[in-house]
């Protein structure tokens, strides 16, 4: 889709501003249908709210999350397709199914398999119709047990059994350098990073792998379906900070929230003198395994050293977690 921005007005406008406010993030004094400065404003707040990188620009991922935000559970029968169900609807049934026990998979607002097995189990168990679709009975059910509070869920503690099981040192481990390219400079940085750091990794024992090659330029979202289908163990995201303020970020949303993505980010952020925080950008939210992403604002290859002797710490730090 197009980028919408200050000076942008239309139809559009009217829709994203709509949608703003309804959501609580108000775009005056901007005329309806006008991107002014108060919607630019509304804008960076929706997006700081949801994990995503705060430039005031409406995007193919902000809109998107502003789509999916529009949704709260009951609104909507919720079932697997293609293409997927996504929403905030979707992330509240995940988090209650993960609270009860019910196996959904990472609270992403994704209606995938994963979330099917957790209804399909959820449904025989409580002897309802197994169809895997949560329509109204379903989400009165879920209700009325009453358990699913915001308790740790089955997604922390399989990533917590997942820790339990990592090798003491990278050897043998795949991480999945993922070089951002949201423009030229940028894509030159993060690649000159990205095979730095794969080179040292490399010769400490681990398998690296590349979410792009050096030519190609692909979305944050093809690149996180791309580290999934490698198989990666972990996934470092590097980028310059842009509108973003410089620090390593972990996957961290109103429902749910990486422990492995923040000691991962911990252990490099020590080594590169970062602070920490949550998102929950492509990347970090639609990785299976644990990602964080580095934003610095001097990526280089002077820094790949740190980068991988974070990574190393990650897996001394987690092994002291058991």
């Amino acid at each position: 889709m197009r980028l919408y921005r200050v000076g942008d007005s239309g139809e559009p406008i009217r829709d994203i501003q709509g949608r703003l406010s309804s959501l609580g993030f108000d775009c005056s004094p901007d005329p309806r249908g006008e991107f002014r400065d108060g919607t630019a404003i509304a804008v960076i707040s929706f997006q700081q709210v949801r994990g995503l990188d705060p430039d005031g620009i409406v995007g193919s991922d902000t809109w998107r999350s502003l789509y999916e935000a529009g949704f709260r559970l009951g609104d909507r029968i919720l079932y697997h397709r293609r293409p997927m169900l996504r929403g905030d609807d979707v992330e509240e049934l995940q988090r209650r199914l993960n609270a009860l026990g019910f196996d959904a998979g990472k609270v992403d607002g994704i209606f995938g398999p994963d979330t099917a097995r957790a209804m399909i189990d959820f449904q025989t168990n409580r002897g309802m119709p197994v169809d895997g679709t949560a329509g109204p009975e379903v989400i009165a059910e879920l209700q009325s047990v009453g358990k699913a509070s915001r308790k740790t869920g089955r997604e922390a503690v399989r990533e917590r059994e997942w820790m339990r099981n990592l090798p003491h040192s990278l050897v043998g481990s795949r991480a999945c350098f993922d070089p951002s390219c949201r423009d030229d400079q940028e894509a030159a940085a993060a690649w000159a990073m990205a095979s730095a750091s794969a080179r040292i990794f490399q010769v400490l024992g681990g398998r690296p792998l590349f979410s792009r090659g050096v030519d190609i330029f692909s979305t944050e979202s093809i690149r996180a379906r791309r580290a999934n289908r490698m198989g990666a163990d972990l996934i470092v995201s590097l980028r310059l900070p842009q509108a973003d303020e410089p620090g390593v970020y972990f996957f961290a949303s109103a429902m749910s929230r990486s422990d492995a993505g923040a000691l991962l980010a911990a252990s490099i952020a020590s080594r590169l003198d970062l602070p920490i925080g949550g998102r929950a950008t492509p990347i970090l939210k639609h990785t299976r395994s644990p990602a964080v992403i580095v934003a610095h604002p001097t990526l280089g290859p002077e820094h790949a050293k740190g980068l991988v002797a974070g990574i190393n710490g990650f897996f001394v730090d987690a092994a002291d977690q058991e």
